[in-house]
């Protein structure tokens, strides 16, 4: 019950883009079309569950004070927390790559439709940020992290998909020409985001 409550809540509630407007680059430049909007969300919420759980081992058993127990005692006052951000970054970076010859190789379309914002995977603020945020909430089990990681993933693909059906309607729309492009799509955005903030009144 406890992972479900987490899995709904980081969806709607604890949004990566309506809640902390991480990932805000890539959803703002590839969210003009919901083919490759769709693609990319697909690549970022793999990336989360791949990531985060791995993120976490490595944090639990290898980084925190006295992880290193299970070598010995003489490692039971090691503390390698300061690499945290490094390990975690190394870790996305790797994963990132392993996404990117897997997109090149089986849809070469969306591989140039994505163009450098799929290598940029790399840097994205939401994958990062999920990995931040689970040294911060201090998840109990490798299992809570990825369905942690899981909600996180598609509620962002949520957003980017939502905002890029969203953009290929307006373009048919008479828009002032001050807000053409970016202009209107941040409105939308702000909008979504106050939407999304109705489901906090839910009781998990």
């Amino acid at each position: 019950m406890e992972e479900l409550n987490l899995f709904v809540k980081s969806i709607f509630i604890d949004n990566m883009i309506f809640a902390y407007f991480l990932g805000m680059c890539s959803y703002i430049a590839v969210s003009k079309n919901v083919k490759t909007a769709f693609g990319l969300g697909i690549a970022v919420t793999f990336m989360l569950v791949v990531t985060i759980p791995l993120n976490y081992m490595l944090d639990k058993y290898v980084l925190q004070e006295g992880a290193l127990i299970w070598l010995g005692d003489s490692f039971k006052d090691v503390d390698l927390s300061f690499l945290s951000l490094i390990m975690f970054i190394a870790v996305i970076a790797s994963a990132t790559q392993l996404v990117e010859m897997a997109v090149e190789k089986f849809s070469p379309s969306l591989y140039n439709q994505l163009g450098i914002f799929l290598p940029l995977i790399a840097v994205n603020c939401a994958i990062l940020g999920g990995a931040l945020f689970m040294q911060q909430k201090d998840f109990g089990s490798a299992l809570t992290a990825t369905v942690y990681g899981a909600g996180s993933g598609i509620g962002w693909l949520l957003a980017i998909v939502g905002i890029a059906a969203i953009r290929e309607k307006i373009a048919y729309s008479d828009i002032p020409k001050p807000l053409k492009g970016l202009g209107i799509t941040f409105i939308i955005t702000g909008l979504m985001g106050i939407a999304f903030m109705s489901f906090l009144g839910i009781k998990l």
